[in-house]
Order: C-alpha cells, then sequence, then structure tokens
C-alpha cells in the first residue's frame, strides 16, 4: 500500500467519528460542497505557490492538495482505486487524444 492510499484509508476511517478531534472528521460532516470549497481553495494556493517559485512551499502545498482531493472523493464515496482505474486506463494514450475522445 503506497502513501496516497495509507491516507485515504485514514481519511475513510474518519467518516462519522467525532468532529471535535478530527480536522478529517470535520470536514467530512460538513459534506461534499465544503470540501469541495476547501479543495479548490488548497488547489489556487499551490498555483500561486508555483507562480512564486518556492519549491518548499509549492510541496507543502501540493500535500495539501493531495490531502483535499482524498477529503473530497471520500465525501462523494467514490474511491481512490476509481480515480486510479481511470488513470491506468488512460496510461499509454495521449493526452490530446483522450480528451477528444472524452469530450466526442
Amino acid at each position: 500500500m503506497n502513501t496516497l492510499e495509507k491516507l485515504a484509508a485514514i481519511i475513510a476511517s474518519r467518516q462519522g467519528k467525532p468532529t471535535d478531534t478530527s480536522y478529517t472528521a470535520k470536514l467530512l460532516n460538513s459534506g461534499a460542497e465544503k470540501c469541495a470549497k476547501k479543495f479548490g481553495e488548497e488547489a489556487f494556493e499551490l498555483a500561486m505557490a508555483s507562480v512564486l517559485g518556492n519549491k518548499a512551499n509549492i510541496s507543502n502545498e501540493a500535500a495539501d492538495v493531495l490531502y483535499h482531493l482524498l477529503v473530497l472523493l471520500q465525501s462523494s464515496d467514490v474511491p481512490l482505486s476509481d480515480v486510479m482505474a481511470v488513470l491506468e486506463k488512460r496510461e499509454g494514450t495521449s493526452g490530446l487524444v483522450e480528451k477528444a475522445n472524452r469530450n466526442g
């Protein structure tokens, strides 16, 4: 099990837990809309860190984005394994071809 899989399992284990001791439980209890908003905020922070070019800050913000993505997936009842299956299916396909097939 890789780090993202471990983190996804920890996040899943926090669903339905008391919100006074777990930030993750608090987010999950707030619903998908709140989780989506928080993910968007973190993605924006990563984009801004990238523009500024501070590699340590980029790494920290990217970690926040990955965490909040996993929380958003959990709140939407979409397992990480489903996302990984899509990526595996796309492997070896040009991004331009894949996007054209998806939109066409």
